[in-house]
């Protein structure tokens, strides 16, 4: 039940040798995980029944199974997936049944972190597969908002998904939790027209300002909120309207930095806070000061002006 660790490696690179100090320092620490070197080019039938198409490469053994894979020097990551494989296994026998349940809670979570999930291989900015690569461009020529995951990166993640999901290849796209298909179903859905229903598009930063704008009759945007104002003006507006006995909600502009920069443009107002009536730019402190002087705020306010 333990943990094996295999380094395929090559004389010739310096790479692996530094990486063969990190694995001793690492067989020192778990005394309990078994690290084998091997030397790729001198086992080239093992090499190539496990993909090795370059070195340092490290293979993880569980009860002779491949449970994960780690490719180039990343000294952190080996680290990482040592001491998480290692802890996972010392865990007693007859644990297998809990421990599909973790890897199912943890597949779950994952097809649900994103209304649209992508298991892909590689990452958007740059697929390791055609099949991947042409699953993001069919995404993006239609707007569509997904998040990815490269399975690359997870063997656990890349194995059980297939049982998971019972599709045995990727790319897999999900929609709320739910498996879509490959590429062949995305390309059927885009045929027929469906992609554009089934998948949530991309909201363009107008749109989502506009909504922002009118999410409230009165809307404040500002830097911080009601309760802890996070720059002079803005609590000096907050004091103002909070007089009126208006009611109204304000937006944080640190911490959305898109809203904070795209509404300057939007609304052609270069400073905040920005005060807004059913959608209309009312202005910032100093206009919010001269309509409270002349009388004309209050009205404003409850969009009788």
């Amino acid at each position: 039940r333990s943990l094996v660790v295999v380094h395929f490696w090559a004389p010739w690179a310096p790479q692996c040798a530094q990486m063969n100090e990190v694995m001793a320092a690492l067989a020192k620490e778990h005394t309990q995980v078994t690290f084998v070197k091997l030397e790729a080019e001198a086992v080239p039938e093992v090499s190539e029944k496990y993909g090795i198409s370059s070195v340092p490469t490290f293979l993880f053994f569980k009860n002779s199974q491949k449970v994960d894979r780690l490719d180039g020097a990343h000294a952190p990551e080996l680290t990482k997936k040592v001491q998480r494989h290692a802890s996972s296994s010392s865990v007693s026998a007859g644990t297998n049944d809990s421990a599909k349940e973790d890897l199912n809670a943890r597949l779950k979570k994952l097809i649900n972190a994103a209304p649209c999930m992508l298991f892909m291989k590689g990452s958007p900015k740059e697929p390791r597969c055609g099949f991947s690569k042409q699953m993001v461009e069919i995404l993006n020529k239609h707007g569509i908002s997904f998040s990815s995951f490269d399975i690359f990166s997870d063997e656990e993640v890349r194995q059980g998904l297939k049982t998971y999901s019972n599709w045995p290849t990727y790319p897999q796209l999900y929609v709320a939790g739910e498996l879509i298909g490959g590429l062949d179903i995305v390309k059927e859905l885009e045929a027929s027209g469906e992609l554009d229903t089934v998948c949530p598009k991309a909201q363009k930063l107008e749109d989502r300002l506009k909504i922002l704008i009118n999410k409230a009759p009165v809307m404040l945007f500002m830097k911080g909120s009601k309760q802890v104002a996070k720059c002079g003006f803005s609590k000096q507006i907050i004091e103002i309207i909070n007089n009126t006995g208006v009611d109204y909600e304000t937006f944080d502009i640190l911490e959305d930095e898109e809203v904070r920069q795209g509404l300057k443009t939007y609304s052609n107002w270069p400073t905040y806070p920005q005060l807004y009536v059913k959608g209309e730019l009312v202005g910032g402190l100093d206009i919010v000061k001269e309509l409270k002087e002349s009388g004309e705020l209050l009205p404003i306010l409850k969009g009788e002006n």
